[in-house]
């Protein structure tokens, strides 16, 4: 059954009572001031993925934008900055304090979008639920129609109302008709950002120019005559035309998901590995410089989905909050979702913290063309 782009609601967050007796007798959260470039005081306070208050002049505030793993440090306005202890400069004011419940000025909202995320890594609640029932977790073989369905109501949404960003691996490169359907996500609107590593924009490339993957024909998968040398040429070739942009021009290159991101200007995020050949122009080499890079395009995300990609999917996960502040200062949920045909690496994620990722263990090329039939696209 068809679900109508109407079906979708946004859950609503639920703000802790910041005026009840328990907060308003709290004291202010303690700070110290940092002493080194990079490193944090004694005692600093590490940030979760859930929305955290903290207490300052008698006041309970909320950073704007979070991430995991990080300290909160107080800017020159008064307002509340969650910066990457690597990122932390001597003078900084640095928010203290290791308990979340209130009582040292920091509490820790873990219940604000609880009804959000019903169905992503548990069972759906059910008063009458029985002690003992089957394929209560994520796997192989749990059927995956109601996601799909739900996924689809939110990304007609997002596509007006939010900011969707998907995160890739090589996969989607070495099939034709998975190419052809995140192609058509592209041209559809329902993509706002990408990121990747070296391997999906070489191989999607690749394919756009030679029709090859890694050697091997995208839609046969028939290894072709010296085709190992095929990724290497488009990288050459890419290099030698300063970009991936000039290159699409150059070649008139008039497929694939590269292309497609450049025709219509969306931002992406291309971080190298060890293991790269090439890489291509854009690909960040500092690891630091690319988390930054990536850390840009996850505080716009409203919805996030990974796919294939553990690293890629880990890192994301780690930097992606469980809520976004909208213009007008409310709250709303930060959709994961996470798409990987091996079970562990979906665990993973959750296994790290990031308790509010719906989990979908399947090919991820079937996973494109299913959703794009979905979208009627």
């Amino acid at each position: 059954m068809s679900v109508s782009a109407s079906a979708f609601t946004m859950p609503v967050y639920r703000e802790p009572d910041l005026s009840s007796e328990g907060f308003a007798k709290a004291p202010d959260a303690a700070f110290s001031v940092a002493q080194q470039d990079g490193v944090a005081p004694e005692g600093f306070h590490s940030t979760s993925m859930y929305p955290e208050y903290i207490k300052l002049g008698g006041r309970w505030l909320l950073p704007k934008s979070s991430r995991m793993d990080s300290s909160i440090v107080i800017a020159g306005d008064g307002s509340l900055e969650v910066v990457e202890n690597r990122n932390i400069k001597c003078g900084d004011r640095v928010i203290l304090g290791r308990t979340e419940d209130g009582s040292e000025g920091i509490y820790v909202h873990t219940e604000g979008f609880a009804e959000a995320y019903v169905g992503s890594s548990a069972s759906e609640a059910d008063p009458l639920e029985d002690k003992f029932v089957f394929r209560q977790g994520r796997s192989r073989e749990t059927s995956y129609a109601r996601d799909y369905d739900r996924l689809s109501e939110l990304l007609k949404y997002e596509r007006e109302h939010g900011f969707i960003l998907w995160v890739m691996g090589p996969a989607f490169a070495f099939d034709a008709e998975a190419r052809a359907a995140m192609e058509r996500l592209i041209n559809e609107g329902y993509v706002h950002g990408l990121m990747a590593g070296n391997a999906l924009a070489t191989h999607d490339l690749e394919g756009a120019l030679l029709h090859t993957a890694l050697g091997q024909d995208i839609y046969t998968q028939a290894s072709v005559q010296n085709g190992h040398y095929n990724h290497l040429d488009v990288i050459n070739k890419v290099r030698s035309c300063g970009s991936i942009r000039d290159f699409v021009d150059r070649y008139h290159i008039d497929n694939g998901i590269m292309q497609a991101v450049i025709r219509k200007d969306i931002p992406y995020v291309l971080t190298g590995s060890i293991r790269d050949d090439g890489p291509l122009p854009e690909v960040i080499a500092d690891v630091y410089e690319g988390q930054s890079a990536m850390r840009s395009l996850v505080s716009r995300a409203t919805t996030v989905i990974c796919l294939a990609t553990m690293l890629h999917t880990i890192a994301t996960g780690n930097m992606t909050p469980s809520y976004h502040v909208n213009p007008d200062g409310s709250l709303r949920p930060v959709f994961l979702y996470t798409i990987d045909a091996d079970e562990f690496v979906v665990n993973k994620l959750l296994d790290r913290g990031s308790l509010a990722a719906t989990t979908m263990v399947t090919n991820v090329q079937d996973f494109a063309v299913r959703l794009t039939t979905k979208l009627g696209i």
